[in-house]
């Protein structure tokens, strides 16, 4: 894995977290998502081990539910949201377990539970439960704040010299929004895909473009036509 690129998930988590305990009150838990701009909450109990977690979703049957009288359909199908529309504990709104994901997983195993959980924040949990952080999608998309320069001597460093060191002419890296292309005489081109993965690992970039080089004329095309016969 590259030095210079942040890929596991303790690198790029927010450290410093709001959590609430299983007796937290109802309008106690909206005071802290609005104060701090948080659209979920960690839910702990003991020394920090988190137990669950309430987010905005769990909260609004509470205002769905207040004037309605859902019939029978509905009472079965929302059985779960109803049951949160009385709750007053975080107790009884949390979901549980919580899906939760430890400092080492990588950024893509992150964005994957994230994206197959359809949750915005994932509490971030040591071994044995206990809370060490929040990653959310806006922590994750940080990676494609790195600069292009700062991407280009990434890869420069770490890939083109390992790969390329004997092409017949140098490779070069440039780097526009996060797009890289690479430029130059492949001699072996079973290692375009390889780089093309290699590249694409380096956290930040976008995509990765192979622009083959022109060979130089031969000499021969240099000289006079007359000489040339």
């Amino acid at each position: 894995m590259f030095p210079d690129s942040p890929h596991v998930v303790s690198d790029v988590m927010t450290h410093t977290v709001v959590a609430v305990g299983r007796n937290a009150p109802f309008k106690d838990i909206v005071t802290l998502m609005q104060q701090w701009k948080v659209s979920a909450l960690p839910v702990l109990e003991g020394e920090g081990r988190v137990i669950g977690v309430v987010s905005e979703a769990d909260l609004l049957p509470k205002e769905e539910f207040r004037d309605s009288d859902p019939d029978r359909f509905t009472q079965r199908r929302r059985l779960a949201d109803l049951a949160k529309a009385g709750g007053l504990t975080a107790a009884d709104l949390m979901s549980t377990p919580a899906v939760t994901v430890h400092p080492d997983a990588t950024l893509p195993e992150a964005a994957r539970i994230m994206a197959q959980r359809k949750v915005k924040r994932l509490p971030v949990v040591s071994s044995i439960g206990l809370l060490e952080g929040v990653v959310s999608r806006a922590d994750l998309l940080k990676v494609f704040l790195r600069t292009d320069g700062e991407l280009a001597e990434e890869i420069r460093r770490e890939i083109v010299p390992h790969l390329f060191s004997v092409s017949p002419s140098p490779v070069t890296v440039d780097v526009s929004d996060g797009v890289v292309t690479l430029t130059g005489r492949i001699r072996d081109t079973s290692l375009i895909p390889v780089a093309a993965r290699l590249v694409r690992a380096v956290e930040g970039v976008v995509d990765v473009e192979f622009r083959p080089a022109t060979d130089a004329p031969h000499a021969a095309d240099d000289r006079p036509e007359e000489t040339q016969r």
